[in-house]
C-alpha cells in the first residue's frame, strides 16, 4: 500500500508541475450543440462565468435549432442579432473563454459551388468582425452522398468536405478551428474506423491546423479507452477533441443527467487535444456535468486504476476515512466523490432568487425515430402480444434476436400505413434577439425536419427482449396523434399494419393458439392507446406549438409584474389550497397582528425544513444518473419494490392464519419482513415526494423551471407504486397473482438490465431512463397511454396522491360522486342540479354504492395534502356476478330506502331534479340489464370512476393514475379487460372516459348505451 500510495504522489506531483502552457493545449469546456431550444443569452454568460471559475476554457456555439446557425445558416444577422452575438463574444473574451462559432451548412450546400462558398465566407467574416477568433465547422448528422453537381467536382464526400474547409481556415488566416465529420464516431465509419476511406481522407488531407472532433466508439459513448483513442489518432494523424454527449438528453424527453462525468480515465488526457461536453438541453441541469469534467481534467489517475485504492471506494457506503484524501482531492479521479464536490457547490445556485419566464416547456425537440417497436413475445398471460393468440406455455425460451433488416421493414411499414402527416419540423428559433428568452417566429419555416436521430444506424441485432414498451409517447398538440406503433416515431400508425408485419418477423416462438370468436377478436385487436386528445397530452409535447416561446406573457412584461398578474387573477379559494404554486412577494405595508406574526413564524419554520440541501440534490442526481447507469437509490427503488412484489404471497399466508389482537406478538417473521421493507420503501418514496415539494418552492425559479418536470414524472410514478405495495398488503389476490403479474420485460426481465449497462446499444434504445423502469413494473402492459400527461404549467407542490379505500371514506366518495355526476349532467346555460336534502345520496347508492358495499377491496382513492379526497376508481372483477350480487344485496336495500312513490311527487314534475330522481329510483326498481356478452367475455371486470374537476385541472394525469392501480390490482387477480356502460347522450361521462384510454366495444340500440372498454 505504501508502494501504491508513493506512486500516486508522484502522479500527483507531477501534474502540480505542469507548465502552463501544457495545461492550456488541452481544450476543455461545453459545446450548445444540441437539438432543441437554445440558450438565451444570459445564460450563455452565466456559463462563461462558471467555466472561468471552475478552470475551463473553450465554449462552442452550435445550438441545432437557432435560426441562422443550421437551417438558414447562408443568412447574415441583422443588427440587433450582431449585438447579442457580439456581447456574447466580448463577455466570453472577457472570462478568459475561447469562443468557437460553428455552421452548420452540411444539410444543402453544394460543395462545388463557388457562390456557396463565398456566401459561407462572407458570413463568418461578418462573425468575424465582431471580434471572434475561433471557428468550426460542422457537417454531422446530413447524407453522405453528393450531389449531383459536385460528384463531378469531387471524387469523394470526404474530398469536398475537406476543400471547403481548408479554403475556409486559409480565408480566416489560420484561426483555432475545429471539424466535426459526418463519420464522428466509430459506429458510423464505413465501413470500420481503420479502413474508412472517409477518414483516412480527412486525415491525409485537412489541414494539420485544424482540429477533429469525435465522440468515441458510439454517438454516446459509454467508455472511451486510451486503444480506441491510439486508433483514430494514427487515422486523423492528429489527436481528436471529444465531443462527449454523455450528459446529451436531447434524444428522450424523459431523462435528465445529473450523474457524474465518468467512463473516461484522466490518463487520456495526454492522448487527446481535448474535450467538450454537449449537455442537458436544460441549461441549469448542466452543473453537476460541467464541474465534473472540470474536475476530471485536473486530475491525472483514475481510481479505478488503482484496485486497492478503488476498493476502499465503494458506491454503496461512500466511506471516504480510508482514502487518502490528499490525493483524492487533488490528482485522483473518483467519480462519485467528483459528483459530491459538485453538489456541494451547485447547492447554493438554489437559493440565490430569479424569476422564470412562463409555463414549463421541454426544451427537447419532437423527434422522428427510425426505430420501431419491437414485437413483443409474451410471457405467461401477460396480454401484450400484438395478435390474438394467448401463450399458455410454461417452457422456457431463448431470447429471440431480430434482424435490422426486418426491424427497417416494419418501419416502412409503419411509415407508410395510415398516415397522411408530414415530418415533423421544429419551428424556426431565435435566441439572439433577446437576452433572457429564446423567441419562436413562426411566419418562417423551417425547410429541415427535425433529425436528432434520422442517421441513427440500428445495430445488426437487438434482442427482443431489451427493447423496451414506448411508455412516454410524442403528441403534437394541432394534429391529434395517436400513439404510435413506431418507438420513436410520433405520427401516428395502424395497429393492424404492425400486427401483419409482426407475424412475419423470423425467430418468433410458436405460440399456443386459444380458440376465440371473431367478435372478441376485433374488440381484443383495439388499440387502447389512441384515445389522446389536448388534455391529456404527454410531456414530450407540452407548448410543442411554440416550445421556444418561454412567455405567455406580453414580452414588455417583467417576470415579477407577469406573475403578479397571474396571481392577482386566481380566486382566493383556488390561492388558499394551493400554498405550493410559483412564490411571488407581495410586500404590504399593513400592520400584521400577534396571531398573524406568529403564524409567519410557523410558516419560516416550515419552510426551513423544507429548505434544499446536499442531501436532496444527492437523490436528485441518483434518480437521473447516466445514460447507462441509474444512481444508488434509483436501483434500490427498483430492488424494494420488486422483492415486495414477489413476496407478496406473505400476506395471503398471514390473513389464512387469521393474527388477531396479538398481532404484533404473533406475527411471522417473514411477514414483519415484508411489512418493514414496504415501509421503507413508503419511505423512499415519499423522499421523492418532498424533493418535488423543494424544487418546487426553491428561491430560483430558473432552476425549478428545468427540473420540476423530471421529478414530477417520478413522483408520479412513484405513487403508482407505493399505492399498489399498500394494496398488496391487504392480501387481496390469489396464491398464483405471479402468473398474472410477471411483465415480459422489466428491469428484471432476463438479460434487460445487463443490456441497458452494457453501452452495447445507444441510449435511446432504452427510452425513458427511471422513470420509465418504475413505469413498467406496474401491471399494465398494455396501458402506455395511461402514462402519457400534461405537464402543470408552472411548479407546484400540490400534487395527489393515492392510497386503497377505507371505510371512512364512504361519504367523501359519495360528495365526489354526486358532484361530478351532476355537473356531467349539467347543461352549460343551466343552472347547477340541486336535489332536495333527503335524495342527496341517490346518485352516488346507484352509481358508486355497490361498489363500495360490495367490493371495496378494488377501489383506490386520491388525497391532497389536508387528506382530502379528489377522486376514486373502484370495480368489479365479474361484471355478471357483480349484478347479481347486486340485485340481491344492494338493490334490496335501495327498493326500501326510495320507494316507487317518489315517482307520484305532483311538485316539481318535468323538472331537472325530478327527472334525475326518477331515472334511479326506476333503475332501482328493476333488475339490472345483463351485460351483453361481447363485453363480458373480453372485458369481464365493471368499473366507476371520477375526479374533482378542479383536481384534474390542476392535475392532469389525476384520473390516469387512479385507473391505473385499480387495472393492476384487477390484473393481479387475473383480470385483463375492464368495461363501463353509460348513456349515449352523455357526452361528459363519455369524454372522461375517452381521455383515459376507453374506446367504444358495442353499443345496444335498444337500451341507448354504449359499452366502453379497454384491455391492459
Amino acid at each position: 500500500m505504501k508502494m501504491e500510495d508513493g506512486h500516486m504522489g508522484e502522479k500527483c506531483a507531477s501534474l502540480e508541475h505542469a507548465s502552463p502552457d501544457q495545461q492550456r493545449q488541452f481544450i476543455c469546456g461545453v459545446i450548445e450543440g444540441f437539438y432543441g431550444r437554445p440558450w438565451t443569452t444570459e445564460q450563455r454568460k452565466d456559463l462563461f462565468r462558471k467555466l472561468k471559475k471552475m478552470g475551463m476554457d473553450s465554449y462552442m456555439y452550435a445550438p441545432k435549432d437557432d435560426y441562422k446557425h443550421r437551417a438558414y445558416w447562408r443568412e447574415l444577422y441583422t443588427v440587433e442579432e450582431a449585438d447579442h452575438l457580439s456581447s456574447l463574444i466580448s463577455a466570453a473574451k472577457e472570462a478568459g473563454i475561447v469562443f468557437y462559432y460553428a455552421l452548420s451548412p452540411g444539410l444543402d450546400m453544394t460543395y462545388s459551388s463557388q457562390k456557396e462558398i463565398a456566401t459561407l465566407k462572407r458570413k463568418l467574416d461578418q462573425v468575424s468582425q465582431f471580434g471572434c477568433e475561433a471557428y468550426a465547422l460542422l457537417f454531422d448528422d446530413i447524407e453522405s452522398e453528393l450531389s449531383k453537381a459536385d460528384k463531378e467536382v469531387f471524387q469523394t464526400f470526404a474530398n469536398a468536405q475537406v476543400s471547403v474547409t481548408n479554403d475556409i481556415f486559409t480565408h480566416l488566416s489560420g484561426p483555432k478551428f475545429l471539424f466535426c465529420p459526418t463519420q464522428y464516431c466509430a459506429s458510423r465509419a464505413v465501413p470500420s474506423v481503420v479502413d474508412s476511406e472517409y477518414l483516412n481522407t480527412l486525415g491525409s488531407k485537412l489541414n494539420n491546423d485544424i482540429d477533429i472532433l469525435w465522440t468515441g466508439d458510439k454517438v454516446i459513448s459509454k467508455i472511451i479507452t486510451i486503444e480506441s483513442v491510439r486508433e483514430i489518432t494514427e487515422i486523423l494523424r492528429r489527436p481528436p477533441v471529444i465531443w462527449d454527449n454523455l450528459h446529451a438528453n436531447d434524444y428522450d424527453q424523459k431523462r435528465v443527467f445529473l450523474g457524474p462525468y465518468s467512463g473516461r480515465s484522466p490518463e487520456l488526457i495526454p492522448h487527446l487535444r481535448g474535450v467538450m461536453t454537449n449537455p442537458n438541453c436544460e441549461f441549469y441541469g448542466n452543473f453537476v456535468a460541467i464541474h465534473t469534467l472540470a474536475f476530471w481534467s485536473r486530475c491525472s489517475i483514475d481510481s479505478k486504476m488503482d484496485s486497492s485504492l478503488s476498493a476502499d471506494i465503494k458506491l454503496e457506503t461512500e466511506n471516504e476515512d480510508d482514502l487518502p484524501v490528499e490525493c483524492i482531492s487533488k490528482n485522483v479521479y473518483h467519480p462519485r466523490l467528483a459528483l459530491k464536490n459538485a453538489i456541494s457547490e451547485w447547492l447554493p445556485e438554489f437559493f440565490v432568487e430569479k424569476e422564470a419566464w412562463g409555463p414549463i416547456a421541454k426544451p427537447q425537440p419532437q423527434v422522428e425515430m427510425v426505430m420501431p417497436i419491437i414485437p413483443i413475445i409474451p410471457s405467461i398471460n401477460t396480454c401484450m402480444s400484438l395478435t390474438t393468440t394467448t401463450t399458455t406455455s410454461t417452457n422456457t425460451r431463448t431470447v429471440p434476436e431480430v434482424n435490422t433488416t426486418q426491424l427497417q421493414a416494419l418501419a416502412d411499414v409503419c411509415s407508410t400505413v395510415s398516415s397522411t402527416l408530414t415530418p415533423i419540423s421544429n419551428p424556426v428559433m431565435n435566441s439572439l434577439v433577446s437576452p433572457t428568452k429564446v423567441v419562436t417566429n413562426d411566419e418562417i419555416i423551417n425547410p429541415i425536419p427535425t433529425t436528432v436521430a434520422s442517421n441513427i444506424e440500428l445495430p445488426e441485432k437487438i434482442p427482443i427482449s431489451i427493447v423496451p414498451v414506448p411508455i412516454m409517447e410524442a403528441k403534437g398538440v394541432e394534429e391529434s396523434i395517436e400513439l404510435s406503433c413506431d418507438l420513436f416515431d410520433p405520427l401516428a400508425k395502424s395497429t393492424e399494419a404492425v400486427i401483419e408485419a409482426s407475424s412475419k418477423l423470423d425467430g418468433s416462438p410458436v405460440v399456443e393458439d386459444i380458440p376465440i370468436d371473431e367478435k372478441r377478436d376485433q374488440v381484443n385487436n383495439l388499440s387502447v392507446e389512441t384515445m389522446l386528445d389536448e388534455s391529456s397530452l404527454s410531456p414530450l409535447s407540452a407548448g410543442v406549438n411554440e416550445p421556444m416561446e418561454c412567455s405567455s406573457i406580453n414580452s414588455q412584461i417583467s417576470p415579477k409584474e407577469a406573475t403578479k398578474l397571474v396571481a392577482d387573477d386566481v380566486i382566493m379559494e383556488d390561492s388558499t389550497n394551493d400554498v405550493n404554486s410559483m412564490h411571488v412577494e407581495s410586500p404590504s405595508s399593513s400592520p400584521v397582528s400577534t396571531a398573524e406574526m406568529h403564524e409567519e413564524d410557523e410558516l419560516d419554520a416550515k419552510s426551513s425544513r423544507l429548505r434544499i440541501n446536499a442531501d436532496d440534490l444527492s437523490l436528485l442526481c441518483d434518480l437521473f444518473y447516466l445514460p447507462f447507469e441509474h444512481g444508488i437509490r434509483g436501483l434500490k427503488l427498483l430492488n424494494e419494490f420488486q422483492w415486495i412484489k414477489v413476496n407478496a404471497n406473505v400476506m395471503l399466508q398471514d390473513r389464512a392464519s387469521g393474527s388477531g389482537g396479538d398481532a404484533a406478538k404473533s406475527m411471522k417473521p417473514e411477514v414483519s419482513e415484508w411489512l418493514q421493507r414496504s415501509e421503507v420503501f413508503s419511505k423512499l418514496c415519499a423522499g421523492v415526494q418532498e424533493l418535488l415539494v423543494k424544487i418546487a418552492d426553491c428561491d430560483n425559479k430558473e432552476i425549478s423551471h428545468d427540473l420540476y418536470s423530471y421529478v414530477w414524472d417520478i413522483s408520479g410514478a412513484l405513487s403508482l407504486l407505493n399505492c399498489y405495495v399498500k394494496w398488496l398488503a391487504l392480501g387481496h389476490f390469489p396464491q398464483n397473482t405471479a402468473s398474472y403479474t410477471e411483465g415480459s420485460y422489466t428491469w428484471f426481465s432476463k438479460g434487460w438490465k445487463e443490456a441497458f449497462m452494457s453501452g452495447d446499444q445507444e441510449p435511446w434504445v432504452f427510452r425513458g431512463g427511471l422513470t420509465a423502469d418504475l413505469q413498467r413494473l406496474m401491471p399494465v402492459d398494455s396501458g402506455n397511454d395511461l402514462f402519457v400527461y400534461k405537464l402543470p404549467e408552472q411548479p407546484t407542490a400540490n400534487y395527489y396522491q393515492l392510497r386503497p379505500y377505507c371505510n371512512t371514506d364512504e361519504t367523501q366518495i359519495y360528495k365526489i360522486c354526486t358532484r361530478t355526476y351532476m355537473q356531467w349532467q349539467s347543461k352549460e346555460d343551466d343552472d347547477e342540479i340541486l336535489l332536495p336534502a333527503d335524495l342527496a345520496d341517490i346518485v352516488a347508492d346507484g352509481v358508486v354504492g355497490a361498489h363500495l358495499t360490495l367490493h371495496p377491496e378494488f377501489c383506490v382513492v386520491a388525497y391532497d395534502n389536508s387528506n382530502a379526497l379528489v377522486g376514486y376508481a373502484c370495480g368489479a372483477l365479474d361484471v355478471n356476478v357483480f349484478q347479481r350480487n347486486m340485485d340481491i344485496c344492494w338493490l334490496a336495500e335501495l327498493r326500501e330506502k326510495y320507494p316507487k312513490t317518489l315517482l307520484e311527487t305532483d311538485g316539481d314534475v318535468g323538472t331537472n331534479p325530478h327527472k334525475l330522481v326518477a331515472q334511479f329510483v326506476e333503475a332501482f326498481h328493476s333488475s339490472p340489464a345483463a351485460c351483453p356478452t361481447e363485453v363480458s367475455g373480453s372485458f369481464p371486470a365493471v368499473i366507476s370512476a371520477a375526479t374533482l374537476k378542479e383536481a384534474e385541472q390542476r392535475d392532469n394525469g389525476l384520473a390516469k393514475r387512479l385507473l391505473t392501480v385499480l387495472l393492476a390490482a384487477l390484473r393481479a387477480n387475473g383480470c385483463f379487460g375492464v368495461h363501463v356502460c353509460i348513456p349515449e347522450n352523455d357526452g361528459e361521462q363519455l369524454s372522461f372516459y375517452t381521455r383515459i384510454g376507453f374506446i367504444e366495444i358495442y353499443r345496444n340500440e335498444s337500451s341507448k348505451c354504449i359499452y366502453l372498454g379497454r384491455r391492459f
